[in-house]
């Protein structure tokens, strides 16, 4: 399989996590921003990352990919069948894509891709992100995380992979989590960042970024 994508990107990150999860093998090719080429334009027609190509399969969006990998390869179970854990992980993909990570973008792009990719940004944008908006997403997940450190059944699942993605990236540039205040979510974003499906792709991505790994 292909993964068409810049590998920083939250979304990008959750494929290559899943697939290293499940234990498939993939080729990440540079795309966005301009580059991809004609194969990631049949598999995007939008541009929008991450993009997979499979013999001749092609499709885009992070939720279509992990669906197609999940169906070819069941196991290990982490979009749980259960229905209200299977509804719970659902809501959470969600809640990443949709609520986080806008805000991460914000502070991300603002701080660290614009500059990287000398674009117009806003590091008062971010900030304004940072201060007003990323405390009620940290809040949410401090009430809601058990004990047992995990989202959804007590048990490492989709939802993990889904919600610490674009969390990622704001640590790369923010240091709001290490003043004490979400211990549960910084123990837990810790412990994901330890899993080797985790720190083999933030390791290539330090390297593109310019961070020691």
């Amino acid at each position: 399989m292909i993964i068409y994508g810049a590998r920083p990107s939250p979304f990008v990150r959750k494929v290559i996590v899943f697939a290293a999860e499940k234990g498939i093998a993939v080729e990440v090719r540079p795309a966005g921003f301009g580059k991809g080429g004609a194969e990631f334009e049949r598999a995007s027609p939008f541009g929008k990352i991450p993009a997979l190509v499979d013999g001749d399969f092609a499709i885009s969006d992070s939720t279509a990919i992990i669906t197609y990998m999940d169906a070819l390869h069941p196991d290990p179970n982490l979009i749980p069948t259960e229905a209200k854990a299977r509804a719970r992980t659902i809501w959470y993909e969600e809640f990443a894509d949709t609520i986080a990570q806008p805000v991460g973008v914000d502070i991300f792009f603002n701080r660290v891709v614009g500059k990287l990719l000398d674009m117009p940004h806003d590091p008062a944008r971010a900030d304004r992100a940072e201060a007003e908006k990323m405390p009620g997403i940290y809040d949410y997940l401090e009430a809601v995380l058990p004990e047992s450190g995990w989202l959804v059944e007590d048990r490492f699942t989709l939802a993990d992979i889904a919600v610490a993605c674009p969390l990622i990236n704001v640590c790369y540039c923010s240091s709001g989590l290490k003043d004490g205040r979400w211990p549960r979510v910084k123990a837990w974003l810790d412990e994901l960042r330890a899993r080797p499906s985790f720190a083999g792709a933030m390791a290539l991505e330090a390297r593109m970024l310019g961070k020691a790994e």
